[in-house]
């Protein structure tokens, strides 16, 4: 007779055989038994979204978090779609130009085109929803579909996008037309269409970045073909330094793009550099005087286990693998280990620094030391696998809790070192240190320790302008990632900076 143990050992066997590559499942009412469906859901190993629809979920996660639903959203909403419209859908050119730009943000309410469409909107969990518009979609050649999600092309999208989307969202609006590399990738369908307003507006958005060989191209050959055009500025700002931006890749544009929207409100709200101290041994004195303190917190913050006495043991050399055999498998003492060792890396590179090295240079060369030392403690446990130290991470990431998708796999590739650049040719440290932290953590480069990598970083910054090495208390955790949050889903840098610089002031 079967137990309870291999009846749910059954249900979750028909359940790994629904997961997508990513490890994510979306499950239709068909798909499982209701003896199943009940089973995993309570357990927790799935959820429903709405009726007769289901995600996999954590089961130890707690009850209301949305982790598990920001994971399975974008993969759901394709599955979902797919079902109702098979191909005959799009999401609307305003969202499609999100993505095109890179920004996968889950939205609140997502808007999708179909002539199949019933103008209904489909409440989801946490707040989101499904707005399906009934709406004829562009051309077969104009539609694209990535990873999954069915958008308007570029250009389409560009020409199809409201007025008023150019004032409302001008970050990723500017994005989307660094993509555009020549004027003839958007003047086939000008001229096609007839469209002389709309040719206007994107002369007058072209020529607001700076753009004016792309500007003047589409004025021209509009008026080659008979139309009137009235050249009109969409945007309420200027942005002319975007002429700097070269590069094909979104990610990279975005957060080169996002260093130079945020600095000055860094510069504003921190305080002034007191700048190299004299004193260089002092300074790492202090460094070793505040470890204690700033790994309990920094380990904390991740969630670990860990104690004082826990910190200190390993601090003293206490921790010995070989002869004990709890301290070998207890992960807490692992990390404990791990952050010490990368502590002492971190150290090395600040001497470098405060010697007159290019903060960025020495972060450039050494943070895949500090990556390797934070958890090499853990693949001489066996945990982990020596090649989990090669480097980057080579699959997708979720930050638990957040709307905001770290960059892909591909996309990091290009955007780490465009950040690095970016810290190299950083002339203000507050900013190397708010905008570098803020930029590694919403690209999320290593699978696990970003958030310690990125606070190691944000320290090293801060030594290159003299500031204190600064810990972030774990009591103040909620306020940290909540500014975090708004930095990367509403590209509002000042809650972020003011917190750090109130802790740096003490």
């Amino acid at each position: 007779m079967a137990t309870p143990a291999d009846k749910l050992a059954q249900s979750l066997e028909l359940l790994h055989k629904l997961q997508h590559k990513k490890g994510i499942a979306v499950i239709k009412a068909k798909d499982l038994s209701r003896t199943h469906k009940e089973r995993l859901v309570a357990r927790g190993f799935i959820q429903e979204v709405i009726k007769g629809w289901y995600i996999s979920a954590r089961p130890d996660a707690k009850e209301g978090e949305s982790t598990s639903w920001y994971m399975a959203f974008w993969y759901f909403c394709s599955v979902y779609l797919k079902e109702r419209f098979d191909e005959n859908w799009s999401f609307s050119p305003e969202q499609s130009l999100l993505i095109h730009s890179g920004n996968y943000t889950v939205p609140k309410q997502l808007l999708v085109r179909s002539p199949k469409a019933r103008n209904k909107v489909t409440n989801m969990p946490h707040g989101t929803s499904i707005f399906d518009i009934r709406g004829s979609l562009p051309d077969e050649e104009d539609v694209q579909v990535l990873e999954g999600l069915r958008v308007y092309s570029l250009s389409s999208a560009l020409i199809s996008c409201s007025p008023s989307y150019f004032s409302r969202n001008p970050f990723d609006v500017r994005i989307a037309l660094t993509m555009i590399r020549d004027s003839s990738e958007i003047l086939s369908h000008l001229l096609a269409g007839g469209h002389s307003t709309i040719a206007g507006r994107l002369a007058g958005a072209f020529r607001n970045m700076g753009r004016h060989r792309i500007a003047d191209d589409i004025l021209q050959a509009m008026k080659s073909a008979g139309y009137t055009v009235r050249e009109s500025d969409p945007f309420h700002d200027k942005m002319s330094s975007l002429l700097e931006i070269r590069s094909t890749s979104p990610y990279v544009n975005r957060i080169t793009m996002m260093w130079k929207h945020m600095r000055d409100a860094v510069i504003n709200t921190f305080p002034e550099s007191p700048g190299i101290p004299k004193d260089k041994n002092a300074y790492i004195k202090r460094m070793d005087e505040i470890y204690t303190t700033d790994a309990y917190h920094s380990l904390s913050i991740e969630g670990y286990g860990v104690t004082r006495e826990l910190i200190d043991k390993v601090k003293r050399g206490m921790w010995n693998p070989d002869r004990n055999r709890e301290d070998k498998n207890y992960i807490n003492v692992l990390a404990a280990r791990g952050y010490w060792q990368a502590f002492q890396a971190v150290k090395m590179s600040v001497k470098r620094i405060l010697k007159g090295e290019n903060p960025g240079h020495v972060a450039d060369m050494d943070h895949g030391s500090w990556y390797r030392e934070l958890f090499s403690p853990i693949v001489t446990a066996g945990i982990l696998k020596s090649s989990d130290l090669a480097g980057y991470r080579n699959d997708q990431v979720y930050i638990k809790g957040s709307k905001h998708t770290p960059l892909n796999p591909a996309a990091l590739r290009d955007a780490m070192p465009a950040l690095l650049d970016l810290l190299k040719e950083e002339k203000e440290p507050c900013v190397r240190a708010v905008l570098g932290h803020f930029i590694f953590v919403y690209i999320h480069p290593y699978m696990d320790g970003n958030g310690r990598i990125g606070r190691f970083l944000m320290n090293v910054m801060l030594a290159s302008g003299g500031y204190p090495w600064t810990v972030i208390p774990v009591e103040s955790r909620n306020e940290y990632m909540n500014a975090l949050e708004k930095a990367s889903v509403d590209l509002d840098i000042t809650p972020l900076s003011r917190f750090i610089s109130t802790l740096v002031k003490g």
